[in-house]
């Protein structure tokens, strides 16, 4: 698992590492069950407050991505698939946001917007290539 903070960012560092942690069990770097680094020890690898690889734990584990086993450490959890959809929809949500904002700065009509999405959407999307 690779984490890199940009201290210049206006996304605070916890957010950071909760997003880099969260893209990682999404990409499926991390998988099930892998541990991670205990509080201390990641903030020590990316140089923070312990407080903030804690915030971080603390808001994975309350989102379901994570889980602490008192004694043993912090675990990936296993992944529910609806909050994996949730995510990458959450993900697609984004992106369309930002098709709209950009469709809209060219007077890009709705009706011009969504046969453009329609024509994609039915086009081969899995082979770029093509």
């Amino acid at each position: 698992m690779k984490i890199v903070l940009l201290n210049g960012s206006s996304i605070p560092l916890y957010e950071q590492i909760l997003n880099a942690i969260k893209e990682n069990v999404k990409n499926g770097t991390l998988t099930a069950e892998a541990q991670l680094p205990s509080v201390r020890q990641l903030s020590k690898e990316l140089g923070v407050s312990i407080l903030t690889v804690k915030k971080a734990y603390d808001t994975l584990e309350a989102n379901g991505f994570i889980v602490v086993r008192q004694g043993l450490g912090t675990f990936v959890a296993p992944m529910n698939p609806n909050l994996l959809r949730e995510e990458k929809q959450k993900e697609v949500e984004a992106s369309l946001m930002h098709a709209c904002r950009v469709a809209k700065t060219i007077d890009l009509g709705e009706a011009e917007l969504v046969e453009l999405l329609q024509y994609i959407y039915e086009g081969d999307v899995g082979n770029e290539s093509s």
